[in-house]
């Protein structure tokens, strides 16, 4: 079935993948991003850019005319805090059908579920940003979203044997955890097409 589906964050690596796999798969995309002008498909494409600027919830976009949103916003590096807690409550008052989120395995209640190795990574490289990560999913997921807790992501082919795993059905491995861009990216589009898994945490895995 063709949906319409709006991507936040869709001019970053993960957002343009999810773009392109979107219009793959034959769905018209809402490319929601803070700057337009970095966002380039051809204009074959049923692709629709509209700004979006997560920290002026008053100039965001309408998103009534479209079925599922998903986000793919994390932290850059020109992004002071509240911009990822800004973004979830941009999609939480959209009352967009269905929302998917992107998250971060070992943050929050996943804090501990790729390994002490992995959980050890999180704190070394992300401690600063555990905080807001933890505020940003709980608003997505009072609001009724899936929220991917995404382990490390990495460039690489398509995974075939990728899959989606309630977090708690996860089971901890000993190395840390690792997914490529273009699996994690098919995986939430999964996710937004079928809404198999409600509101609740999973995890993408190769």
């Amino acid at each position: 079935m063709i949906m319409r589906i709006a991507v936040l964050g869709a001019s970053g690596r993960t957002g343009s993948a999810l773009v392109d796999k979107a219009l793959e798969r034959g769905h018209e995309v809402v490319a929601l991003v803070r700057t337009p002008a970095k966002v380039t498909v051809p204009a074959s494409r049923q692709c629709e850019v509209r700004k979006a600027d997560v920290t002026d919830p008053q100039s965001f976009p309408d998103l009534t005319d479209v079925d599922v949103a998903v986000s793919a916003i994390g932290i850059g590096k020109g992004d002071g805090p509240g911009a990822l807690v800004a973004g979830a409550r941009a999609l939480a008052a959209a009352n967009v059908r269905a929302t998917v989120w992107l998250g971060a395995l070992g943050s929050g209640v996943s804090s501990r579920s790729g390994g002490l190795i992995y959980a050890g990574v999180m704190r070394m490289f992300v401690g600063s940003e555990l905080a807001e990560k933890v505020e940003a999913d709980q608003i997505a997921l009072d609001a009724g979203a899936t929220v991917f807790h995404a382990p490390d992501v990495t460039d690489g082919p398509l995974s075939p044997t990728r899959r989606i795993v309630p977090l708690a059905d996860l089971r901890r491995s000993l190395l840390p955890p690792r997914i490529s861009r273009a699996t994690l990216a098919s995986l939430l589009l999964d996710e937004a097409e079928t809404g198999r898994h409600g509101t609740g945490i999973v995890v993408p895995l190769s």
